[in-house]
């Protein structure tokens, strides 16, 4: 077996995302990762892990699998998802997604007043969305369900964080907050040969052990090593359908730029002509006596035009 080049795994694969935040002897680090999302919103104390895999109704039987899916003390759910390619209907993936959580609240077989727990979907995108919808000075956004006029949330029981991992661009001597230690880690923990003075904390003394791949069982390092391959497979497609965007849109501006250029040169040549052609015509009138007003009116300028053209 190989040993894998890195000294840290990658958390942005998904067997180090749910080896790091999915697996009971590091649920210490999800709640702290997840606190730091937050920032006061909502603490959290505990967890549990609940089945990652949901069936929908008996119609479609459409299936959900979340890369993490828990609940806290108080019985609020949390879905975490780690999305390394864009998607174009992501943001309706996480409504979709955020839909298994409130329907299994409804108990069977009895009354029920309807009165919910919490759900909170987690979205940790590797690229940037850059919706209009976002503060674009912001990398974390909270969506709610709010009265568009006053801004004021009407129901707190779904709420949505969107995390542009992607954008996030500061170095370690710039990290700051909790959440931005977190978003450096998650970023960058596999390009790291040793930890960086700014990740000193207990919890990241927790986190770079539990990331060390030296510390990994033959069979755990082949499913990581097989979980990097797929992640790289995805990235070297996605820069390679983005050079290719970029090189058949240049082909293709060029193109029009010089279709363009033609007909606007045969319009100007058009035109040309043509006022050639009218001067040509105006001042041959003239020199047989003919009237000023009377050319003007026949060719269609006015008596000062056609006299500048004569007088040419």
């Amino acid at each position: 077996m190989r040993q894998s080049e890195e000294r840290y795994i990658s958390l942005l694969t998904d067997f180090g995302f749910k080896r790091i935040f999915g697996t009971d002897p590091n649920k210490e680090l999800l709640i702290n990762f997840l606190n730091s999302l937050f920032d006061g919103e909502e603490v959290i104390k505990d967890v549990k892990y609940l089945n990652s895999e949901n069936v929908g109704d008996v119609y479609t039987e459409r299936k959900a699998i979340f890369d993490v899916y828990c609940e806290n003390e108080q019985g609020e759910k949390f879905i975490v998802e780690m999305q390394n390619a864009y998607q174009t209907f992501f943001k309706d993936r996480s409504l979709f997604y955020s839909t298994f959580p409130i329907r299994e609240q409804a108990p069977k077989g009895s009354d029920w007043n309807f009165c919910l727990k919490k759900v909170y979907v987690v979205a940790l995108l590797n690229y940037k969305m850059s919706d209009e919808a976002f503060d674009s000075s912001d990398t974390i956004h909270t969506i709610a369900l709010m009265d568009t006029k006053t801004n004021k949330v009407f129901n707190a029981k779904l709420m949505f964080k969107y995390v542009e991992v992607g954008r996030f661009d500061k170095t370690d001597e710039e990290l700051m907050s909790l959440s931005d230690k977190w978003m450096y880690v998650l970023k960058n923990l596999s390009r790291l040969d040793n930890r960086p003075a700014a990740l000193r904390e207990k919890i990241f003394s927790k986190l770079f052990d539990a990331a060390a791949v030296a510390r990994f069982t033959p069979t755990e390092l082949r499913e990581y090593e097989d979980s990097l391959k797929a992640y790289r497979d995805i990235k070297n497609s996605l820069d390679a359908a983005k050079e290719q965007g970029r090189e058949e849109g240049m082909e293709e501006g060029l193109a029009k730029g010089r279709e363009e250029g033609l007909a606007k040169g045969r319009e100007e040549g058009l035109a040309k002509g043509r006022a050639e052609g009218i001067a040509l015509v105006a001042k041959m009138m003239y020199d047989k006596g003919m009237d000023v007003d009377a050319i003007a009116s026949m060719i269609g300028l006015s008596k000062d035009e056609v006299e500048r053209l004569c007088e040419q």
